[in-house]
């Protein structure tokens, strides 16, 4: 049965709001949640991002249940993977067995900000598998080192360390990242029901590993009401191929966004308050090779989205 989770979306809603919202799923039903992790929302209507880390800590001491991870942070640039090694062993101490770290090769709109260079995807890979080794490294405990090819560290311990590791999951697109969350991760995050991903992450090591889809939707009274909402804060949906990795900055995605309309977004984001539509696209991650799937409700009206997926949605996949 695939379990359902929760989509908190860093991009659009203040940290305070962040927390209730966690709080209010895990009273909906929702098993787990994911968090993304963004130094720049992808427009500035959506007008947010607030340093994750904090927002998590706060997360663990007001749930109790609800498994949450983070959906995913870039251990590349603008963060060292060993301050986020240090930062995901904090967490999985504050709420023991509830925590899982999501690790992806991120996005130039987050990773450019210090002025270092875009690396090519090939190289961006092969920087999150050091990453990976050097964080797995860290929570062994003990003083540490390491000299790689793209990392340092020099007699490094992380002392708060929980009773055991947070699994790491990887986000991936592709046959080649697919790969790489096969061999070196505990499972996947993927946005789509991509067979040749699946494939390459089954090949790699991936087979009995857990598997989590991200499903994007606009609940609204109507659906016009919710293509409209949808296109105002998540333009970016039908912002396609390679630019949602390349462009730096929220200004030019708005302008990517001037080129698309209402239907274009509605083809990525399930609008409406048609049950039978939002099931169908749980199902076809389901059918697609996911036993996880999140649901990210675009825009300001979460309370209206929790109590249709509790009426609505919820009973029909228990």
């Amino acid at each position: 049965m695939t379990k359902l989770g929760y989509a908190l979306s860093s991009e659009e809603h203040p940290p305070n709001d962040l927390v209730r919202y966690a709080k209010r799923a895990e009273d909906t039903g929702f098993g787990f949640a994911l968090i993304s992790d963004h130094f720049h929302p992808w427009v500035d209507r959506q007008g947010q991002s607030p340093f994750v880390w904090n927002v998590i800590g706060a997360i663990a001491a007001t749930t109790e249940r609800l498994r949450l991870g983070t959906g995913v942070t870039c251990p590349l640039i603008r963060t060292h993977p060993a301050i986020i090694a240090q930062a995901a062993a904090t967490s999985a101490a504050m709420m023991p067995g509830r925590f899982l770290l999501g690790l992806g090769t991120g996005e130039n709109l987050n990773e450019h900000i210090l002025g270092d260079r875009w690396p090519a995807v090939d190289v961006r890979l092969e920087m999150l598998e050091e990453a990976i080794e050097l964080i797995r490294l860290l929570w062994r405990g003990g003083v540490q080192s390491h000299r790689g090819r793209h990392y340092t560290v020099e007699n490094a311990r992380i002392y708060t360390l929980p009773d055991e590791p947070p699994p790491i999951l990887i986000a991936a697109k592709g046959e080649k990242a697919g790969r790489l969350a096969g061999r070196a991760g505990d499972g996947l995050v993927g946005v789509s029901p991509d067979e040749q991903m699946m494939n390459a992450f089954d090949s790699a090591g991936g087979k009995g590993k857990p598997r989590y889809g991200q499903v994007t939707v606009c609940w609204a009274k109507t659906e016009a009401e919710a293509k409209k909402t949808a296109y105002e804060w998540w333009p970016n949906a039908g912002v396609k191929g390679d630019l949602s990795v390349e462009l730096p900055l929220p200004r030019q995605f708005e302008q990517a966004a001037e080129m698309i309309s209402e239907d274009d977004v509605a083809e990525s984001v399930v609008c409406g308050p048609d049950r039978d539509r939002h099931l169908e696209a749980i199902r076809t991650f389901e059918e697609g090779g996911y036993d996880h799937v999140y649901v990210h409700q675009v825009g300001p009206d979460q309370e209206g989205f929790f109590r249709f997926y509790k009426r609505e949605v919820l009973p029909k996949l228990s």
